[in-house]
């Protein structure tokens, strides 16, 4: 009964330190968002005055500067919205029809062009900017939203984690049968295998919608027009106005308002993201 009673007292205390924990690490990470989203409602003035977690006023005045200011902030929220969009759906698509063709399929070279796609990952995008450029060039695709679009449909990163939760979570018995009953591989992948693959899935959008919102390098060399133009391109525009001009709390609303979607996303899709990153783990 002692044993009983020390098992239960050390469960019940570890259970009490995890949660203590993670309530601090939420707290943690909760916390830069609330700095954020009270500055937003301070003016430059205040904001010089110092630091307080207390909201201030001029939230109002500070979106209307920044709807009515030099910014396009509408249009560069569509065009950010359109191009992250756009990424996820395609990116997570292809990389699943990826996944699947090098996990359900036997052919030569599989496992070289395994290894190939692995490799791929460790090319960092500034190595292949220059040529990557002179091809849009040379396409007439420059100040284009195509070349932040189509180029994202080839993710290695994404394509990895999708084949190793194929490997843990998609049975080959289902496949079979399917074809068995005469189903075709395209019927088989989108009615079967795509649904099961629905959690990690939901995962690797929210981290390709993500990935391209936040993308500043590759929008900045090749968009030119203001009405085209991405919200971290607008963002950093905004942060480089002269010093008479500079508006700190302007610049904290803008970044307030281009997070805003991102978070709305994550929370339609939470319980697909955390089933998403648990499940093949449990299963494998």
């Amino acid at each position: 009964m002692d044993t009983k009673n020390e098992n239960g007292l050390g469960v019940h205390a570890r259970r009490v330190i995890a949660y203590v924990v993670l309530v601090l690490v939420t707290i943690m990470c909760l916390f830069w968002f609330y700095v954020l989203f009270v500055n937003a409602t301070r003016s430059n003035a205040e904001l010089n005055r110092g630091f307080t977690l207390i909201p201030s006023s001029n939230a109002g005045k500070n979106l209307h500067n920044i709807i009515h200011g030099t910014q396009p902030i509408v249009s560069g929220l569509l065009n950010s919205l359109l191009i992250s969009a756009c990424t996820a759906v395609l990116c997570t698509y292809f990389s699943t029809m990826t996944a699947y063709a090098i996990y359900a399929y036997d052919f030569k070279l599989k496992k070289f062009m395994f290894t190939m796609i692995l490799a791929i990952m460790m090319i960092p995008t500034q190595v292949t900017a220059l040529g990557f450029l002179q091809l849009i060039d040379k396409m007439h695709l420059m100040d284009s939203r195509i070349p932040l679009i189509v180029p994202a449909i080839a993710s290695p990163v994404t394509f990895f984690y999708l084949k190793q939760y194929m490997d843990s979570s998609l049975p080959m018995e289902l496949m079979e049968s399917a074809r068995i009953d005469g189903a075709g591989e395209f019927l088989i992948f989108n009615k079967i295998a795509l649904p099961l693959m629905r959690p990690a899935i939901a995962v690797q959008a929210i981290f390709s919608f993500v990935q391209s919102w936040n993308n500043y390098f590759t929008p900045a060399l090749v968009l030119e027009s203001d009405s085209k133009k991405t919200l971290p391109i607008l963002i950093a525009n905004l942060r480089s106005a002269d010093f008479l001009k500079f508006d700190m709390g302007q610049v904290y609303m803008f970044i307030a308002c281009s997070i805003l979607p991102v978070i709305v996303v994550y929370l339609f899709m939470a319980k697909n993201i955390v089933s998403g990153m648990t499940v093949g783990a449990v299963k494998g």
